[in-house]
């Protein structure tokens, strides 16, 4: 196997002056454009509170910005210790920029691309150096080799990671680079954290969280002006029995 260079991270910025990489080419698929921004709004979220991870898809992932040759564009990646903006200001992943590959790297079967996913990009994400590499198909295996893949870089090369299935269908396999299980179900793929036992919110809950967080806000301001405004008139009649108080005992 040969040795791969370790490359050290530019300052934050660095090369974010750089001109931007051009948009891959894309065939229209809607329902799998659906699907990927779905799953980044779940990642997103997840990641929100740290501003050293990339949570992205759709630009080029290439070792050298000006090699045309290399035409791979992942559907959604993750990266951590990165500087996200700089990333997202060249339009695209590249690697001998950044510093380190994408930690993990999904792809959505399409009638299109199914076929690439399973077979050149697996080998082209291996030599990016990719950690993860987990692919889902909604249609449960009609694009792709399976409905839920994914791939753990060992020793240069992917090896295959356990995929579980339920007695009702469901198929999950956990990603230790997210920390996250990855789950098939009924042709939708969800994020289940195993340390709260719970799904990661699909957009429509998160939208329903905001919308209720609002209200409750709503509430609390209401309630506490309806408490000041009591406060007050409180206040105002103290004085004035204080006033009264006063004129009499002048009498």
């Amino acid at each position: 196997m040969t040795a791969r260079t370790v490359l050290h991270p530019p300052p934050p910025g660095e090369y974010a002056h750089l001109e931007p990489l051009p948009d891959p080419p894309r065939t229209p698929d809607m329902q799998q454009h659906i699907r990927i921004a779905a799953f980044d709004s779940y990642l997103r979220a997840y990641f929100a509170d740290r501003s050293d991870v990339l949570v992205c898809g759709g630009g080029y992932l290439r070792h050298a910005a000006d090699n045309r040759a290399e035409r791979l564009a992942p559907d959604c990646l993750v990266a951590f210790g990165v500087n996200p903006e700089a990333i997202v200001a060249r339009n695209g992943y590249v690697i001998g920029e950044v510093g380190k590959p994408p930690d993990f790297v999904l792809e959505v079967a399409s009638r299109s691309t199914g076929r690439r996913d399973y077979t050149v990009k697996r080998a082209g994400y291996a030599d990016y150096g990719v950690g993860e590499y987990w692919r889902f198909d909604h249609t449960g295996g009609r694009y792709h080799d399976a409905a839920l893949a994914g791939d753990r870089l060992v020793n240069g090369a992917y090896e295959p990671i356990r995929i579980n299935e339920e007695p009702d269908g469901v198929r999950w396999g956990h990603s230790p680079v997210l920390g996250l299980d990855l789950c098939w179900e009924r042709g939708a793929l969800r994020f289940y954290d195993p340390a709260t036992g719970e799904y990661l919110p699909t957009p429509a809950e998160l939208q329903d969280q905001r919308d209720a967080a609002e209200t409750r806000a709503a509430g609390a301001e209401s309630r506490a002006a309806i408490e000041r405004a009591a406060r007050l008139a409180a206040e105002a009649a103290l004085r004035r029995l204080r006033e009264q108080l006063r004129r009499l005992q002048a009498e």
